[in-house]
């Protein structure tokens, strides 16, 4: 007999626990908990309905009984992660706000590497994702802009700061993978790439290199790309 027909629906319009029998051993904040340790150690591969129901001490099928489907337990550990943002009182300062609480998604984002792979819109509409976006609505009330507007500009700042964040970690985790040292490999790469520029070949690559710039500061070029997102958003006079 053929199976009833897959429907979409939000887990968080579902009851904790589905069918009958004796009081749930687990709430939704327990699994997403252990979902959580087990990426934060090994990754969101790692990440499974037997792995985390074995975190528990239950049954696989009975795990299912909490949360359908492995994508509602990503939307649970997604929503018990942004409940780490702080959620302080607007200073009246839109900018500094919304800076602050983009520091904050960095800092979360570096604590839980693997979220960078589940930030999607998919996921946006949880309790604590919910609480965030409304927090980030409240720090942008001083903003003379529509809603829409102001929405937009919380996603192109959390966008923004996901691929920052992605890329460092990406290139983290490919000095890890090298068989000898960042020096050497920066060695290397430095060297190569005076030889092009000597070249000829590159003048206006070359001409900037022979700008007095220093060291590259990643936190100041972070602050800066944050800083150049929100101009776009200032009122035009």
């Amino acid at each position: 007999m053929a199976g009833r027909a897959a429907v979409p629906e939000v887990i968080w319009a579902r009851p904790e626990r589905t069918g009958r029998g004796p009081k749930p051993a687990f709430t939704r904040a327990d699994i997403a908990a252990a979902a959580v340790r087990l990426a934060d150690d090994g990754g969101l591969d790692a990440v499974s309905m037997r792995h985390v129901a074995a975190e528990l001490g239950c049954g696989t099928m009975s795990l299912y009984n909490y949360v359908p489907r492995k994508e509602d337990l990503y939307e649970l550990m997604v929503d018990a992660v942004s409940g780490e943002h702080e959620l302080f009182e607007p200073t009246g300062d839109w900018r500094a706000d919304m800076l602050r609480n983009a520091r904050q998604t960095k800092a979360l984002m570096h604590r839980h590497a693997w979220m960078v792979r589940l930030m999607s819109g998919v996921y946006g509409f949880s309790p604590n994702a919910l609480r965030y976006l409304e927090h980030c609505l409240a720090c942008l009330d001083p903003l003379d802009a529509p809603y829409g507007t102001k929405i937009e500009l919380v996603a192109m700042l959390n966008g923004c700061v996901t691929t920052y964040v992605s890329n460092e970690l990406s290139t983290a985790e490919r000095v890890r993978s090298l068989p000898w040292s960042q020096e050497q490999e920066n060695a290397v790469r430095i060297a190569y790439l005076g030889s092009q520029v000597a070249s000829g070949a590159y003048p206006r690559l070359a001409a900037s290199f022979t700008e007095d710039a220093g060291p590259i500061d990643l936190d100041a070029v972070f602050e800066r790309m944050l800083g150049r997102v929100l101009d776009g958003f200032e009122p035009r006079t």
